[in-house]
Parts: C-alpha cells; structure tokens; sequence
C-alpha cells in the first residue's frame, strides 16, 4: 500500500479547496498525509523561497521517492501519472513525499532530489487549487491502477 505526503507551502484554512481536498482523500485508500509548511520569518523573496525549499527537502528526507510539482516538470497523462505511483510501488518504494513550492517555486536544489518533476501544465495554478487536483489525481490513479473502468477507454 502506497503512503504519500504532500509538502507543501502555505496554508489551506476553511474554504471550497480544503473541501475539494477532503473529498478526494477521504476516497483514497493509501494514508494520505498533508503537511502544511510556512516560514514567516522575514527577508528578502530569494531568503524566503531558500528557507521554505530547505523546509521541504528537510520534510522529504526520508520518503522512498520524492515527486516534484514544478512548471518545468514532464506533463503527464492521468495514466502514466498511475504507471509512475504503480512503478514506484512495484519497485518497494511505497513511501512517497509529492512537493509543492511556494510562489517563487522550487529551487534546483529541491527538483534535484525529486525522482520524477511532474508539471500541472504551463499555467500557473493557486497553490490551494494544485493540492484539490493532486489529490484528485491520487484518486484517479488509484482507480486505474485498481483496473477500475477509465472513461477514456
């Protein structure tokens, strides 16, 4: 069984994201875990974006395989999103951290310990937004890996 954490900057408080969140997680049978990191320490843009990647590093250190959320990351498809999770799980690494930047994103210190860099499209997404569509598509990819009917097949 899969166990994922998601690392992300910010926030959620109360409000239709959180709900969209809990929606998709409480569908999940994988643990699924999100750890909410803030710095609000002050300083320039550049110290806050070191200080805030340190924090996620820091909260990955241990997973078996670390998933980077970045803009210059591979577009995937839903199903090879799932082949990746499956691919990781095959392999006994079922540990999973997924990261999420904050506004200025991830450094190249942060994307260089992530063993796939996976990129939501070109856009730029709210960053509560990004958390409800990763955890729908932890949903989705359990129900393909599970053979559970695909509505693009």
């Amino acid at each position: 069984m899969l166990r994922i954490a998601i690392c992300s900057i910010g926030r959620f408080g109360r409000g239709p994201e959180r709900t969209l969140f809990d929606v998709y997680a409480k569908r999940l049978p994988w643990p699924l875990d999100l750890h909410e990191l803030e710095d609000r320490k002050g300083g320039s843009d550049a110290e806050r974006n070191r200080r805030e990647n340190a924090l996620l590093r820091e909260r990955a250190a241990d997973a078996q395989a670390v998933i980077a959320l970045d803009e210059r990351g591979r577009e995937l498809d839903s199903r090879a999103f799932a082949a990746a999770l499956g691919g990781f799980a095959d392999a006994g690494r079922r540990d999973i951290a997924i990261l999420v930047g904050g506004a200025d994103g991830l450094d190249d210190e942060t994307r260089a310990m992530a063993d796939l860099t996976v990129s939501f499209g070109r856009l730029t997404w709210p960053h509560l937004i990004v958390r409800a569509m990763l955890a729908e598509q932890l949903y989705r990819a359990h129900t393909i890996l599970t053979g559970h009917p695909y509505h693009r097949d």
